[in-house]
């Protein structure tokens, strides 16, 4: 299946996505399954899952007598998400499906969860309809997406270093990553029949790993990074990565990350 939202991975990147994004995602997930306000035996619709992070915490507070669901685009990422399934909550089942087109009932689902995922869809109005279908009235939506790049310096370093050695059909597709903003998604949720829509601002310090190994390593994981290597080798990965470093404050492995928390009822 075609990955039309510009976030599409190739090959072991799944894998890679999995570990590298993790460090950077984890503060958020926590934050947005919190929003979402789970209880034992709630259905949860984790949309664009990815590599299942949101859909794993999710399980975690669904408990045993819930349900959880995960889906999206990319066949590749699903196969890792399954992969990682601890098996200890109620069954995950996660189904590769466009989010304009939920393979799900109508009111299917107590919450919609969407991690990093809105700003990639090609049709965001689409996509909110189809997730207002299968959510319950009174149900819950949380999402966050990343806040403008300027308040995330790890983030401006990257965009200088994919400017620099990437095709500008990737370069685009990096800056769309930002370009959802705190006002379009609560717009876009309202005219796709939610109401009580909030949203405000998060911003974590993050302690990433040792930069020299974990930069090369993340670029490789997402497609912008898989762009250099296809336009210009190993060689092209290595010196974007050495750019980033050198943009990026010396002697510390911690940075603020900002993303914008959306909440929203049916």
């Amino acid at each position: 299946m075609a990955d039309a939202t510009g976030f599409d991975l190739k090959g072991s990147a799944p894998e890679r996505y999995e570990h590298y994004v993790a460090p950077l995602m984890a503060p958020f997930v926590t934050a947005l399954v919190d929003a979402a306000d789970l209880y034992p035996g709630a259905t949860v619709l984790d949309l664009a899952c990815g590599t299942g992070f949101v859909a794993r915490a999710a399980a975690a507070q669904a408990g045993p007598t819930g349900r959880v669901a995960g889906v999206d685009l990319n066949e590749g990422m699903l196969k890792i998400a399954t992969a990682c399934h601890p098996r200890l909550y109620p069954d995950i089942e996660f189904t590769p499906a466009p989010a304009d087109d939920l393979p799900y009932a109508d009111a299917t689902f107590d919450a919609v969860l969407c991690q990093q995922g809105a700003q990639f869809f090609p049709d965001l109005d689409a996509a909110l309809r189809e997730t207002a279908r299968v959510t319950r009235p009174g149900g819950r939506f949380a999402a966050t997406v990343w806040s403008h790049l300027d308040d995330s310096p790890y983030f401006v370093a990257h965009q200088r270093a994919v400017e620099q050695y990437g095709p500008p059909e990737k370069a685009a597709d990096f800056r769309a990553a930002f370009a959802t903003t705190a006002d379009r998604l609560p717009t876009a949720l309202t005219r796709a029949g939610f109401h009580d829509t909030t949203s405000h601002t998060l911003t974590f310090a993050i302690e990433l790993p040792p930069l020299e190994d974990y930069i090369p390593g993340h670029l490789s994981a997402i497609p912008w990074g898989q762009a250099l290597t296809e336009a210009g080798g190993e060689q092209a990965l290595t010196r974007a990565a050495d750019t980033i470093r050198a943009h990026l404050p010396e002697g510390t492995t911690t940075f603020p990350f900002t993303a914008t928390l959306v909440t929203a009822v049916r």
